[in-house]
């Protein structure tokens, strides 16, 4: 993007994004609301998928459709990111984030009402499309309004935190349970909370300049084609570690005990490394650490068949799970540095199609590898993908 171009004058609160001035003061109180708010989302989003599983099985339910059904939301997620950029245009990004809070608010309290499987699959569909504007909408606010000269340690505290909320939502059943409108509430109560912060925060954000011309989506895979690419695969990484490790795992004679403990400590690392990440690109550069992070995350790849039944595989885990996510934090990075205005919503809501994509496809192709080639096409088919990738951003950075 080499010239900035005015949008008209009546587009709203979203429309006016821009980066803010390095000679600005940084906006800590609006940067620290929007990160509560995300965080708040990702406790309401770690909490429903547990949950809903938790009562599906309970009513004994087949797990071809449990995992159907898991796949509504992640479904509404990417065929609801292509409106995002007009809808906020026309609503403007503050009503629509505000709007979707209490949308959210109502499906959710509709699934707690129904408890039907069938009921689930379009609401659950629902709670994806009103969920995803709110994340975008918040995440383009942050990296609209950090200073560039901390942007890598704002943005690795923001993936850290978010990580961290994923993680509190399931943790949340073993206090209240699965049983009756308790968990339900808290995930409620979410929500409303998102819609509540973003209120309090419109008079800190709303006299930012308006910046860059309308882009869609699709118009951006154009423009940022690798970073999607980036985006999608640090997805397919996480969500297939989290669904296929158990099963590497047993195919080398681990326990659940044993495998279970070590996916909490590829996402404790996950959500402990990102501001050290972020630091790095900071003085390194971002497209330096982010070849770091896939070649890292390669080399793991590699390893993970040697270290597995090692002491090692503990500290390896963890460092492997804040390399891998190191590739999200590094994408929404470089959005910051080469985007403003309509087309960093518009980037961000393509990060939130490539991601629902990355992790759609990465579990059942890797699952695929592993049924044609034996347990070793988990760290064969991951390492594939991140040699891809590596080999695209080698070249790219040859052709400057």
């Amino acid at each position: 993007m080499t010239s900035d171009q005015q949008l008209p004058p009546a587009s709203p609160a979203l429309g006016q994004l821009i980066t803010a001035p390095q000679e600005h003061p940084a906006p800590w109180a609006a940067m620290a609301g929007i990160i509560a708010t995300v965080t708040v989302f990702a406790v309401a989003q770690g909490l429903t998928y547990p949950l809903l599983s938790f009562i599906l099985e309970r009513q004994r339910t087949a797990p071809a459709l449990i995992g159907l059904s898991a796949a509504m939301t992640p479904l509404g997620f990417i065929l609801s990111a292509p409106l995002i950029p007009m809808l906020s245009r026309r609503l403007g990004g503050a009503r629509l984030a505000i709007l979707c809070s209490i949308l959210a608010v109502c499906t959710l309290a509709a699934i707690g009402w129904t408890q039907d499987v069938w009921a689930w699959m379009p609401l659950r569909f629902l709670l994806g499309v009103f969920a995803n504007p709110l994340s975008v909408i918040s995440e383009t606010w942050l990296v609209a309004i950090t200073p560039a000269s901390r942007r890598g340690r704002i943005m690795g505290l923001y993936s850290s935190v978010v990580s961290a909320g994923f993680g509190i939502g399931p943790l949340s059943l073993a206090l209240v349970g699965t049983e009756g409108w308790s968990p339900f509430l808290i995930g409620i109560v979410a929500f409303l909370l998102c819609g509540l912060i973003l209120l309090a925060l419109i008079p800190r954000l709303s006299d930012m300049p308006q910046d860059g011309e309308a882009t869609s989506v699709a118009g951006f895979f154009a423009l940022a084609p690798l970073l999607l690419f980036a985006v999608a695969t640090a997805a397919a990484f996480e969500q297939t570690l989290l669904s296929l490790l158990a099963v590497y795992g047993a195919a080398l004679g681990s326990s659940e005990e044993r495998v279970a403990p070590l996916i909490t400590c590829f996402i404790a690392g996950n959500a402990s490394l990102q501001i050290l990440i972020g630091r790095l690109s900071e003085r390194s550069g971002s497209r330096q650490t982010l070849l770091f992070c896939v070649l890292s995350s390669l080399a793991g790849c590699l390893l993970l068949p040697w270290l597995f039944d090692s002491w090692l595989i503990w500290p390896f885990v963890f460092v492997w799970g804040g390399v891998t996510f190191g590739i999200y934090t590094l994408s929404l990075i470089q959005l910051g540095e080469r985007f403003t205005g309509q087309a960093l919503i518009a980037g961000n809501a393509a990060f939130a199609f490539a991601w629902g994509i990355g992790g759609m496809v990465g579990s059942p192709a890797t699952g695929v590898a592993m049924q044609v080639t034996g347990h070793q096409g988990l760290p064969l088919s991951l390492g594939l993908l991140c040699a891809v990738l590596a080999g695209l951003l080698i070249a790219g950075k040859r052709r400057g």
